[in-house]
């Protein structure tokens, strides 16, 4: 595994990078209080299907321009985007109006920032569309009514996975968000 610092204005990002030199790279954006460390399993059930992974080691305080920094500083100029939790929130934002970047969006347990979330709040009534194909893994059935409205706010492909009783995705389902994220990567 590599491992290298870069200097973004939401301060220093260790990042991750691992996985066989590919040309499918997926970029990994953990929630508040993970580490790299919650996308081990799932990283390596992607390296097995020939993808290479870089993981942001923290997401706290990044906005989307620090995402287009390390992306920038890596040479990384097309990516899977892969976010759970409050990584989730930023990977939506990331990939929200910005065609061409980004080859798919797989976001665990957050629908798009416009719509209500499970509390019933609006993250963001202004956010534009993800013009990605996308899948939103959710771990609840509670969780599908924002999976579903998330639909209207995504320009490409629409998939909701839902999984049954999973707290955290990437942690408890590693296989099935890793294949969630692998049938993203391919052109079925």
């Amino acid at each position: 595994m590599e491992t290298t610092t870069v200097s973004t204005q939401g301060g220093s990002v260790h990042v991750r990078i691992d996985g066989p030199v590919s040309r499918h790279t997926v970029l990994l954006l953990p929630g508040t209080g993970e580490t790299a460390d919650v996308f081990d399993a799932v990283c390596e059930r992607l390296h097995n299907s020939d993808l290479r992974t870089v993981v942001l080691d923290r997401t706290d305080g990044l906005v989307p321009a620090d995402v287009f920094a390390v992306l920038d500083e890596l040479t990384l100029p097309w990516v899977h985007l892969v976010g759970s939790g409050t990584g989730a929130e930023l990977a939506w934002a990331v990939a929200a109006g910005r065609f061409g970047r980004f080859a798919s969006l797989v976001v665990a347990d957050r629908g798009h920032p416009a719509v209500p979330d499970l509390a019933g709040v609006i993250r963001d009534s202004a956010a534009p569309a993800a013009e990605v194909p996308t899948t939103i893994v959710i771990g609840s059935a509670d969780r599908r009514t924002e999976a579903e409205a998330s639909m209207r706010y995504v320009t490409g492909e629409f998939r909701v996975v839902e999984l049954v009783g999973i707290g955290n995705v990437p942690a408890d389902a590693p296989s099935d968000f890793a294949s969630a994220i692998v049938l993203r990567t391919g052109s079925w």
